[in-house]
């Protein structure tokens, strides 16, 4: 469908409200306040332009029995999450439920117009196969820092800085193109369909090649004067530590970070006190962190000491953030397979042991259960939230 975005506040909240699925007449006047004469007027013009719909009746109340609205089925957002070594798109509708999905790996390192053009080229395979004729929006998620849908993190992203991103998704999709960071659209994935739903403010901590911190307050996504609140991987934590790829030493990341880890496990087993390290390092030349996982699952002290050294930094980090920001839930995605409850027992015995009980006495800290679902549901929400404002 051609864009159409709401005319006034009213019509932006109604389709938000929609974008959480079907509702009657009677329950979105109820939620918006609004007298029956107004809702019908701003109903009728939001299906006259083609963004709502009806769908069949609502269950009865008793009296007149109300009918069932939703978003338009030529509302469809796509998703494109660029991680440092794959591309994951889809296709969302307007309740950004995932109708395709597809994804392959890709380096970021080999620069913005061979990742982006290959982004392209996976969309409209997508478009192609579920006959998706056109575009409402599209939401991508960059590793690394974004100011105004551009890149700005050359360290990060090498060859990537001041690239003009958004302009040319929307250049090449013919549609509003939205850029943030990883860790932004995973709150937003959250927000939408996790546990995240049910709190106003609540924290991010995205783990793995990048970390990074989500802020949702007050129920939005909090960015910042420059856009990057939440940009943790950087933070100072020894100042006699390893160098950080971005050239600052003892940084978090570079402590916690997965090359970080995967470091300190080639160090444990080329000294010897990991004889497991040791002889997957010797097998394959190398290690990976699924190396270090199952290692630490098998029961080696070196691998486990290593994942509660990780989940100990990750976890005095948060003290800070928790009394700072005093959200109402932390939420960690990111962790390797199997080694989630290792590393979140160990985080929450540093963060209950050390934050004020009046900020955490109520606040859990718990594993995403969405996944990957997270960040191809929050790129359609980026999307979907600038689509779903007054132009």
């Amino acid at each position: 469908m051609a864009l159409v975005r709401p005319e006034n506040q009213q019509q932006a909240r109604l389709v938000r409200l929609l974008r959480d699925g079907p509702r009657s007449r009677v329950e979105l006047g109820d939620l918006l306040g609004l007298s029956r004469t107004t809702l019908t007027t701003e109903l009728d013009q939001l299906v006259a332009r083609g963004l709502v719909e009806t769908a069949g009746p609502a269950a009865s109340r008793g009296g007149r029995r109300s009918s069932l609205l939703r978003l338009s089925a030529g509302v469809r957002f796509a998703s494109v999450v660029i991680a440092a070594d794959r591309i994951t798109v889809a296709v969302t509708d307007g309740e950004l439920n995932v109708l395709a999905e597809t994804g392959e790996p890709a380096e970021v390192r080999s620069g913005p117009e061979a990742v982006i053009g290959r982004a392209v080229e996976l969309v409209g395979k997508l478009r192609a196969e579920s006959g998706v004729a056109e575009l409402t929006g599209v939401g991508v998620a960059l590793p690394g820092p974004v100011d105004n849908g551009t890149s700005i993190a050359p360290a990060v992203l090498p060859g990537w800085q001041r690239f003009p991103v958004r302009d040319a998704f929307a250049t090449e999709l013919g549609c509003p193109a939205l850029v943030d960071n990883d860790a932004n659209v995973l709150a937003l994935g959250e927000q939408h369909a996790g546990i995240g739903r049910t709190f106003e403010d609540f924290l991010y901590l995205k783990l793995g090649t990048a970390i990074g911190c989500g802020l949702v307050l007050g129920g939005s996504l909090y960015r910042g004067a420059t856009s990057s609140a939440g940009d943790i991987a950087h933070l100072p934590l020894d100042e006699d530590g390893p160098t950080c790829v971005c050239g600052e030493i003892g940084c978090l990341e570079a402590y916690c970070g997965d090359a970080g880890l995967v470091k300190a496990a080639l160090a444990a087993a080329r000294s010897g006190r990991s004889t497991a390290l040791a002889a997957r390092n010797t097998a394959a030349g190398t290690l990976t962190v699924p190396d270090v996982a199952a290692a630490a699952i098998a029961g080696d002290p070196a691998a486990q000491t290593l994942v509660r050294d990780t989940a100990r930094r990750l976890g005095q980090v948060l003290v800070g953030l928790v009394s700072f920001f005093n959200p109402g839930i932390v939420v960690i995605g990111g962790a390797p397979d199997g080694l989630g409850h290792i590393l979140l027992a160990e985080v929450r015995g540093v963060v209950y042991r050390r934050s004020a009980p009046v900020a955490t006495g109520t606040m859990p800290i718990v594993l995403s259960d969405l996944a990957d679902r997270a960040a191809v549901v929050g790129g359609a929400r980026l999307a979907s939230d600038h689509v779903f404002t007054v132009d």
